[in-house]
């Protein structure tokens, strides 16, 4: 790297920080300290399957919090380029700058209000016959302690391999902890784990990323249909039970668009299938508990027709969930709306 990218990669570290210090103790004890100590890991550039020293992690740890407490109520910085001093939200602006030099830059935010900010090498940048742009970062220069695989901002889906490969590490370590027999369980068992973690977790990603694309494509395709006036719903009911309910509701429009229908096309060992449905959250389950039960005859007989069936049902099913809560919105005062769309969400629950 040259020094003016050594620069900005501070620099963009720097926000993260600053995000940090105002999010990251939103986990839980245990989740925030297994998030911490890969991040540390990441700092440090350690393989996954090294161990890590408690002393070493425990003092790292008592200096960032230090750090973040000293950014407490810091504003994010703009970002200097050569002559040009950027807003960190100016995304396309940055990459015009950096991309010709295999840098990937995104911002934006996130569940609950939450800023994001990362840097990357780039990998691959393509351009969708949907119009979209996708843009594939490896290996991650400044990140924060949340790392999500994937954004989406207009037009642009922005896919973080280094992310993803960090959050099937996760699925993995807590899967170890009682080895339970369920869907993550089936998906790692398709790997070597037991016998090499680099390799295993390297052919998993490989594999995933095609998943996480096809979700964000999805997603992008969902917006197109729900138009912008989605976006300002999300921002009325922000940090609600509602905002989580929302946002499982565009997820399942999103995967019965192109995510479901791609996995069943390509089953093959089943390996995805289990990881797709080992990865969905308590929320997501709750409102389609259909698919598991899809899921389920699936493992009997092998045979995806139920599941391809559902996938053109939940299509017709979450869009017009999603239109309904739009006419909630334009309908109930600023503080109805959110009440109003949990008790929407809740009564059309599909339940096959």
């Amino acid at each position: 790297m040259n020094l003016e990218i050594d620069a900005l990669v501070a620099q963009v570290q720097h926000n993260c920080h600053i995000s940090d210090a105002r999010h990251g103790t939103d986990y839980g004890l245990c989740t925030y300290l297994m998030k911490m100590r890969e991040y540390y890991r990441w700092e440090q550039g350690l393989p996954y399957a090294t161990p890590i020293d408690k002393d070493e992690v425990g003092d790292w740890l008592s200096r960032r919090e230090a750090l973040w407490d000293s950014l407490a109520g810091a504003d994010y910085q703009a970002l200097r380029i050569g002559e040009h001093r950027l807003d960190p939200f100016d995304v396309a602006g940055i990459n015009l700058r950096i991309a010709d030099l295999g840098y990937l830059y995104s911002a934006g935010l996130v569940h609950s209000g939450r800023a994001q900010f990362f840097l990357t090498r780039l990998r691959h940048h393509v351009e969708g016959e949907d119009g979209f742009h996708l843009w594939i970062g490896d290996r991650e220069l400044a990140r924060g302690l949340h790392v999500p695989p994937a954004l989406l901002r207009g037009r642009d889906i922005f896919l973080r391999r280094d992310s993803l490969k960090q959050l099937l590490w996760e699925k993995y370590e807590s899967w170890l902890w009682s080895r339970p027999d369920n869907a993550m369980g089936r998906a790692l068992a398709c790997y070597p784990f037991e016998r090499d973690v680099e390799q295993a977790l390297e052919m998993m990603t490989e594999r995933e990323m095609q998943v996480v694309r096809d979700h964000e494509i999805g997603e992008y395709q969902a917006g197109q249909m729900l138009g912008e006036a989605w976006e300002g719903l999300l921002l009325r009911v922000l940090g609600t039970p509602a905002e989580l309910m929302l946002r499982a509701v565009r997820d399942h429009l999103a995967d019965c668009l192109r995510t479901l229908p791609a996995i069943l096309d390509d089953l093959g060992d089943g390996a995805v299938l289990h990881a797709y449905i080992g990865n969905l959250g308590h929320m997501r389950k709750a409102l389609f508990p259909a698919l598991q039960s899809a899921y389920e005859a699936w493992r009997i007989d092998r045979e995806p027709s139920a599941l391809r069936t559902l996938a053109v049902q939940g299509r017709a099913h979450w869009r017009a969930v999603a239109e309904e809560a739009l006419a909630l919105d334009a309908a109930h005062p600023e503080g109805e709306i959110a009440e109003a769309i949990k008790a929407l969400v809740e009564a059309r629950r599909l339940a096959g």
